[in-house]
């Protein structure tokens, strides 16, 4: 897979190390001397061009990627870039960061953005995440088609503790894609049973998040006294 990113900061450096590790084409583009550091990522491209304009892109070959990340620490920029990304150059997958939050709203499909990622956001969430459980936690929001990734996790005395995936009415629009038990990462087959502390990481349309939400913190009834 070929990956273009607009950035060569730490941010872009990083994402450009990992993808590298794991296979990947990536080609760094940045309009800034200082940040055409070779020597760190010697394995990727690089570009020394302002990522903003069509001729830097015609340069850069955008038709030919399959993704293109917009790292900058600049906002407006990684709006253009995402734009014209996806309406001039058709790229498939378009991932943009999000530095700033209030204006994450900007950041949809309208701007050519498939997926937005916001590190503020995104930092808030793991700390919920960790501290949180019965609540849903958004960790991730997808532009298309309005869906989140979001993670709740599984309260004692929730009615689903002990039923199978399989016999749960899950909402309309929700998928359940993984469960983390402790340090197992577990597909959710419909044998599979739910156990307490189950962390369940779900895709799920945002108008379904409170149904899925009230559907995991319903208690299970209270057992009747035993006679004596």
């Amino acid at each position: 897979m070929r990956v273009a990113i607009a950035g060569a900061g730490a941010v872009g450096r990083s994402i450009a190390a990992e993808l590298l590790e794991n296979g990947h084409e990536v080609l760094l583009i940045d309009k800034a001397p200082t940040a055409i550091s070779v020597e760190r990522v010697p394995s990727a491209e690089w570009l020394l061009a302002d990522a903003c304009e069509i001729t830097s892109l015609d340069e850069a070959a955008l038709q030919r990627c399959n993704v293109v990340i917009a790292a900058t620490g600049d906002d407006k920029v990684n709006l253009v870039v995402s734009l014209l990304a996806k309406t001039e150059y058709g790229v498939p997958r378009v991932v943009a960061r999000v530095n700033h939050p209030k204006n994450e709203w900007l950041f949809n499909e309208s701007w050519g953005i498939d997926v937005a990622v916001s590190t503020p956001r995104l930092m808030s969430a793991l700390v919920e995440e960790a501290v949180s459980v019965g609540d849903l936690v958004r960790l991730l929001r997808f532009s298309h088609g309005d869906a989140n990734l979001v993670e709740l996790t599984l309260p004692p005395e929730s009615a689903l503790a002990g039923t199978r995936v399989g016999q749960v009415a899950w909402p309309q629009d929700t998928s359940l894609v993984t469960i983390i038990r402790g340090t197992r990462v577990l597909t959710p087959s419909p044998e599979e049973s739910l156990e307490a502390g189950d962390e369940l990481l779900f895709v799920a349309a945002q108008a379904r998040e409170e149904q899925l939400e009230d559907l995991l913190s319903v208690r299970r009834a209270p057992s009747s006294p035993s006679d004596d």
